[in-house]
C-alpha cells in the first residue's frame, strides 16, 4: 500500500471497519452465514454439501451469486466513470446500504439481505486499480499474509513500518465486527443505517476532494 496516500489508507481503513460491522450484523440476522466474507460461506458450503445440509448450500450459492453481482456492479461502475473516482462508487455502497436498511424496516427482509450483499461486493470497486481490486477491504487473509511479509522485511533490514497499513485493515474489519454485534443485539436490523450514513458521508467526501483543483 506504500503507493496510496495516507488520506486514501484511512479510507480503506474505513471501509474495512464498515464491512466488519455489516457482517457481523449480517452474520447474527441470518444464524451463520456472512454477507461478505465468501471464503467463510464457501467452507459452509463444503460443508453442507458433505453433510446433506442443502438449505444451507443454497443460501450460501445465493449469497455467493450476490456478492459477485455486486463486485460485477462495482467494477462496471469504476470503468464507465474512472477508477479515480472513488465518490461514485462509494455512493453506490451507500444507496444500496440504505436500500436494504430500508427493506429491513418495511419488512422485506430477503430483499433486505440481497441488498446488503450487493453492497458489500460493490465495496471492492472503491480502490479498483487496472480492473483489479488494489486494495482488499471485505477479507483479511490477504492482508495478514502481507503484513507478515513486511514484518519479516523489516526484520532483514527493510522498511520498518511497511506492514502498519496491513494491520490497520485488520483492526479496522475487527473493531467493525465488534460495534456492529453490539450495535445488532440493541436495535437489529436497524443498525444498518449507521454503516449507510457513515459510507454516504464518505462519498461526500471524496467528492469534494475530487472537485478540488490540483
Amino acid at each position: 500500500m506504500k503507493d496510496y496516500r495516507r488520506r486514501d489508507i484511512a479510507l480503506a481503513a474505513a471501509l474495512s471497519g464498515v464491512a466488519g460491522y455489516v457482517d457481523a450484523i449480517g452474520f447474527l440476522k441470518l444464524g451463520g452465514f456472512f454477507v461478505s466474507f465468501m471464503s467463510g460461506n464457501s467452507t459452509r458450503l463444503g460443508v453442507g454439501l458433505a453433510t446433506g445440509h442443502l438449505q444451507a448450500a443454497v443460501t450460501v450459492l445465493s449469497i455467493v451469486a450476490l456478492f459477485v453481482t455486486g463486485v460485477v456492479m462495482g467494477a462496471l461502475l469504476a470503468r464507465r466513470v474512472g477508477e479515480g473516482r472513488r465518490s461514485a462508487m462509494l455512493a453506490l455502497e451507500a444507496g444500496l446500504l440504505t436500500a436494504s436498511a430500508g427493506l429491513f424496516m418495511a419488512g422485506f427482509d430477503t430483499a433486505g439481505v440481497a441488498a446488503v450483499v450487493l453492497a458489500m461486493g460493490s465495496e471492492n470497486a472503491v480502490f479498483q486499480r487496472n480492473g483489479d481490486v488494489g486494495v482488499g477491504l471485505t477479507y483479511m487473509t490477504g492482508t495478514l499474509v502481507k503484513a507478515g511479509q513486511r514484518i519479516a522485511a523489516a526484520l532483514t533490514g527493510g522498511d520498518r513500518w511497511a506492514w502498519g497499513p496491513y494491520l490497520l485493515l485488520w483492526a479496522g474489519l475487527t473493531t467493525g465486527g465488534a460495534i456492529g454485534a453490539a450495535a445488532y443485539t440493541h436495535i437489529g436490523t436497524l443498525a444498518l443505517w449507521g454503516a449507510a450514513a457513515l459510507v454516504a458521508g464518505l462519498a461526500i467526501w471524496r467528492l469534494v476532494e475530487e472537485r478540488e483543483p490540483a
